[in-house]
C-alpha cells in the first residue's frame, strides 16, 4: 500500500504512468471499503479518507495537464472554447467590444457631417 502522493511529485509524470496511478489508487480504495466492512475496524477510514485525496490530486494534475494542451491547441485559432475563455462576470461577457461600441450608423454620420455641435464663446 502506498503513501500519500503529493502532487509535486505528480506533475513531472506522463499521462500513461498518471492513469496507471489513477487505477492503483482506486484498486486499493476498494479493497480498503471491502475489508472495512468486513473487520468493522475504524482503523481503515483514516487511510480511505487519503486514498480519496490522492485520487483527487491524481486527477487535477491530469485535467490540468489536459486543459495546458487544449491551450496550446486552440492558441492561434479565431474561436476558443467556452471553458478555456476567461470567466469574467456576465455582464463583461455580453458587453460590446470596443469596435462594436464605436461605430456609427450612416443616419447618424450624415447628421453629424450637415448638423455638427455648435461652438459657443461664453463672456465672463
Amino acid at each position: 500500500m502506498s503513501s500519500k502522493v503529493k502532487a509535486g511529485q505528480l506533475w513531472g509524470k506522463s499521462k500513461d504512468d498518471l492513469a496507471k496511478q489513477l487505477e492503483e489508487l482506486k484498486l486499493e480504495l476498494n479493497q480498503l471499503r471491502v475489508q472495512k466492512i468486513a473487520s468493522g475496524a475504524s482503523t481503515k477510514t483514516q487511510r480511505i479518507s487519503d486514498v480519496r485525496k490522492s485520487i483527487a490530486r491524481v486527477l487535477t494534475v491530469i485535467n490540468a495537464n489536459q486543459r495546458a494542451q487544449l491551450r496550446l491547441f486552440y492558441k492561434n485559432k479565431k474561436y476558443l472554447p467556452l471553458d478555456l475563455r476567461p470567466k469574467l462576470t456576465r455582464e463583461l461577457r455580453r458587453r460590446l467590444t470596443k469596435h462594436e461600441a464605436t461605430r456609427i450608423t450612416e443616419k447618424e454620420r450624415k447628421r453629424q457631417i450637415h448638423f455638427p455641435q455648435r461652438k459657443y464663446a461664453v463672456k465672463v
